[in-house]
């Protein structure tokens, strides 16, 4: 089959690899029909995520058609339509029985390399390194689910791939952002970065009872993309003081009661006296991120407030203002998206024509399209901010 493989840093192509086959009896084989690439795939394709292996498959937003069933497995068969979650969890321990299944204790394999650098183990995901299983991803033309009984959900045929293809994490993640906003009605939301969780958490936001939602970004075509599909207020600017000051005057001073992180592990920083710092330290190979965004949330949040971080971080953070969030009395939430315990609700949201997620897509594209497709969504040429592939 062809699949997309990672050969090293900015460097991703499409390879014939062996067919998947299953392993275990809880296992599937699906025929994916559509995949797509996803933000954090960017830290895979820049080196910014550890323990990835020369002719890994990428992707973790997919789904498509059940071709081979586990004889364990009781709740799919040959045939079946299913969107697969990104995260990859077994359904039976402590942490699934508690519906947090981005931290399931056994479907990663690789859970001792985790252990070293977090503590404990997360749940596999698909396609996103060894640390976190190894998995082969679905931007491929076939892929294996395990868990598969845990996870998958059955969609109708009257539902467009376009529509649902998203609830395998995007959707689902800027929609746990926006819960762990805590957003009340009335609430002034702001949201730090336009990408496609952006857009998801705006429209969460509006979903969950934010009197105003405001988004901050610097590429023109997601702010519009903001504004037009997402109803949001809009500040075009990466500059902190220009920021906080926009904010303060938007909020009569008191700041926004509730700031989301889409942004993540930032690969730029802007030309701050910071940012330099920080670049420097980079060539020095100090293992650092760049929080420019939580430096910016913590300083705008008003006190009290909560900050929900959706992004992907993948290792330390640098300057990070703990005395200022501590100070401000504010609270924090993030983690990986705990994908399967938001499937069947917001499908059913989309079934109710409440939200059509095929808005955020701006590009269709073969899967042989794939390594130009990341070079465009990397580069955000063409006014691309999301790419669906099509094996």
């Amino acid at each position: 089959m062809k699949a997309l493989c990672w050969h090293g840093k900015n460097d991703v192509r499409i390879d014939n690899v062996p067919d998947p086959e299953l392993h275990q009896a809880g296992d599937v084989i699906l025929k994916v029909t559509s995949t797509a690439i996803c933000g954090s795939d960017l830290h895979l394709l820049s080196g910014l995520m550890p323990t990835m292996e020369e002719g890994d498959i990428l992707g973790h937003e997919f789904m498509g058609e059940v071709v081979d069933v586990g004889k364990e497995v009781t709740t799919l068969k040959k045939g079946d339509r299913v969107v697969v979650p990104f995260t990859i969890s077994c359904g039976l321990c402590h942490f699934c029985g508690e519906s947090l299944f981005s931290l399931c204790d056994n479907s990663n394999p690789n859970a001792d390399q985790a252990i070293e650098v977090m503590g404990h183990s997360p749940a596999g995901l698909f396609g996103f390194s060894h640390m976190l299983g190894g998995f082969s991803g679905g931007q491929a033309e076939y892929v294996r689910v395990p868990y598969a009984d845990i996870g998958p959900v059955k969609v109708p045929d009257s539902l467009s791939d376009d529509k649902v293809l998203f609830l395998s994490d995007i959707f689902p993640t800027g929609y746990m952002a926006a819960e762990n906003a805590d957003i009340t009605p009335g609430d002034i939301v702001a949201v730090w970065g336009c990408g496609p969780v952006g857009q998801f958490a705006i429209k969460s936001a509006w979903m969950l009872g934010a009197e105003r939602v405001i988004a901050i970004d610097r590429v023109p075509e997601r702010l519009k993309m903001a504004k037009e599909m997402c109803d949001a207020e809009i500040i075009h600017s990466t500059d902190p003081s220009e920021i906080y000051e926009t904010l303060m005057a938007m909020t009569d001073g008191r700041g926004p009661d509730c700031c989301i992180d889409a942004v993540g592990a930032e690969a730029h920083g802007g030309s701050t006296i910071r940012s330099i710092k920080d670049k420097a330290m980079g060539k020095a190979h100090l293992d650092v991120a760049k929080p420019y965004v939580l430096q910016q949330m913590i300083q705008c949040c008003k006190k009290g407030g909560t900050i929900s971080i959706p992004g992907v971080y993948v290792g330390p953070v640098n300057a990070f203002p703990i005395g200022s969030a501590m100070n401000k009395a504010l609270t924090f939430k993030m983690g990986q998206t705990h994908v399967q315990h938001y499937l069947k609700p917001l499908l059913e949201k989309i079934a109710n024509d409440e939200i059509d997620p095929s808005f955020i897509i701006t590009h269709q594209l073969k899967l042989e399209d794939a390594p130009e497709a990341y070079k465009l969504f990397r580069d955000k040429k063409d006014s691309c901010v999301k790419v669906v592939l099509t094996p």
